[in-house]
């Protein structure tokens, strides 16, 4: 909770001596105040796939379709659908009054021109794209998608909440060539973002959007009203846990997005806190798959054989209620595509095994440069615990210490390891950008991808592409089952466990259980 500003404590003691205020008087605006992730920097969530980026596009964006807080995508900008029977007819229409906060009306065109973007550059877009998706306009709120073949994930795509999320743009703004991000920001979400007040590494202003136009729905998940219950929201950049820890304390910030995990038990004993899930993660080992010793599946495999995803989040930090000891899906445990096909052989992690399994796959005693990053804990842990695992396999592991722009920078370089490359990273992702074939980064890469890791496997991108055209769920079922057994024999990448996020709030404010899936939508809190 922020300070309660001298205009009100003037107010309150001039109404308690019986004073009148002038009538041309106005209460102070009301201010929310966070400690975002990370720094803003990205603009465009068309263009980066940053969550940063992603969180600033539903503060100033609004989508066709959004998903309720039980994940089922429902309509946001669309007033209605229809779908013909199999399902490659489509037509929407938009809410009437729509606007943009120039103060445009929002038009057919101008979704049609935002999907286009958005199709050239997401993998659930372009998947659409392969299906034959063509998108046309009837008239200003009318528009159409025809597919040449079956696509089984219409609405998913058009409410998929991370990654690239489909938000509309004007038309003269998405007709933009998407080899560099858009810097223009007009949209038609609940804020505008206050551009004259941004100070990159600092602070990011956003004030409530004038032209927004709610649904009548109540807000759930990323779908609903969004009308802001604040007049001005802050995004305070403090790097240092322990100055946004001071701060949110002393009432100078009112949340935290993401506590660091060694705070969470401390904070939790604090009456004026609120310590929560801030949304569903997975952890990573992202393996060079371009240069050996990881161009070699079985060598993949012996490394799967001895990850111990109970050890990895507990090196991380997480308490045990907000950390699982397995999950046997490369998906989310409890979403509906957990399944734990094809993990038997790997569920129980087994060192002597690996090590038998690494000598079998010809390992030659590689080194393998790790990438370490040195500036967040968590991922920090993650890291030097590869490194142990690894190490106790008879893997030789070659540390290399970084921070994590120059880890982002070092993945994208293809070179041998010892020529300047690498052979591992760590990283985590949120559950929106893991639990499906298309959305998860790693399993939805096809051959010939520019992803990090470059992981290739033709059987994976067979299955992935029979998934999403079954219209059938049983079929779809099995096919998800075979997709993930062929995922172990691939291994793309090792999945180091499951755990949750947190945040840290001032226990005054309202609407917390509403901020939802590590996006914070604020528009639900009030204090």
């Amino acid at each position: 909770m922020q300070h309660r500003p001298l205009a009100t404590l003037v107010m309150g003691a001039l109404l308690l001596a019986g004073t009148s205020l002038p009538a041309q008087a106005q209460a102070p605006a009301r201010t929310l105040k966070i400690v975002p992730h990370a720094d803003l920097k990205i603009l465009d969530p068309t263009f980066t796939t940053a969550y940063i980026t992603r969180n600033f596009g539903y503060m100033v964006y609004d989508t066709l379709f959004a998903q309720d807080a039980t994940g089922k995508p429902q309509p946001q900008m669309v007033e209605k659908y229809t779908s013909s029977k199999d399902g490659k007819q489509w037509s929407f229409t938009l809410r009437p009054g729509l606007k943009f906060s120039d103060g445009n009306a929002v038009t057919a065109a101008d979704a049609v021109a935002s999907l286009q973007r958005w199709g050239a550059r997401d993998s659930l877009g372009r998947s659409m794209g392969e299906a034959g998706a063509e998108w046309k306009v009837v008239d200003a709120r009318t528009f159409t998608l025809t597919l040449q073949q079956p696509f089984g994930l219409v609405l998913e795509a058009l409410a998929k909440p991370s990654g690239f999320p489909p938000v509309i743009l004007p038309e003269r703004l998405a007709k933009q060539p998407a080899t560099a991000p858009l810097n223009e920001v007009v949209g038609s979400g609940p804020y505008l973002f206050k551009r004259d007040e941004w100070v990159p590494g600092n602070k990011a202003v956003f004030v409530r959007n004038p032209n927004y136009t709610g649904r009548r729905e109540a807000p759930s998940g990323l779908a609903g009203n969004k009308t802001s219950h604040f007049d001005r929201i802050e995004w305070l950049y403090l790097p240092d846990a322990n100055s946004a820890v001071a701060a949110l304390k002393r009432g100078e910030v009112d949340l935290i997005e993401q506590l660091p995990p060694d705070y969470i038990t401390p904070l939790r004993s604090d009456n004026s806190l609120k310590v929560g899930s801030g949304g569903t993660y997975q952890g990573m080992l992202v393996m060079n798959q371009l240069h050996p010793p990881f161009n070699n599946p079985k060598v993949r495999q012996a490394l799967l054989q001895a990850v111990s995803q109970e050890r990895f989040t507990a090196a991380m930090g997480f308490p045990l209620d907000m950390r699982m000891n397995y999950c046997a899906t490369y998906f989310i445990c409890g979403s509906p595509n957990d399944t734990a096909a094809g993990a038997e052989p790997f569920r129980k992690p087994d060192v002597a095994k690996a090590k038998q399994m690494l000598a079998a796959s010809g390992y030659k005693g590689e080194k393998v440069v790790l990438l370490v990053p040195t500036d967040i804990t968590a991922l920090n842990a993650e890291a030097l615990m590869a490194a142990q695992t690894m190490r106790s396999i008879g893997i030789n592991v070659d540390m290399q210490n970084m921070d994590w722009a120059s880890i982002g920078a070092r993945r994208a370089k293809r070179d041998a390891p010892d020529a300047g490359g690498w052979n591992m990273y760590v990283t985590v992702a949120g559950e929106f950008d893991v639990n499906t074939p298309v959305t998860n980064a790693y399993l939805s890469a096809a051959c010939g991808n520019s992803l990090p890791g470059w992981p290739c496997d033709k059987p994976l991108d067979e299955l992935r592409s029979a998934w999403v055209r079954e219209m059938v769920p049983a079929k779809r079922r099995d096919l998800l089952d075979a997709f993930q057994k062929r995922a172990y024999e691939a291994v793309p990448y090792v999945n180091t466990g499951q755990y949750s996020s947190a945040f840290a709030a001032r226990a005054n404010l309202k609407g917390l259980d509403k901020l939802w899936g590590g996006v914070p939508t604020v528009w639900a809190l009030d204090r």
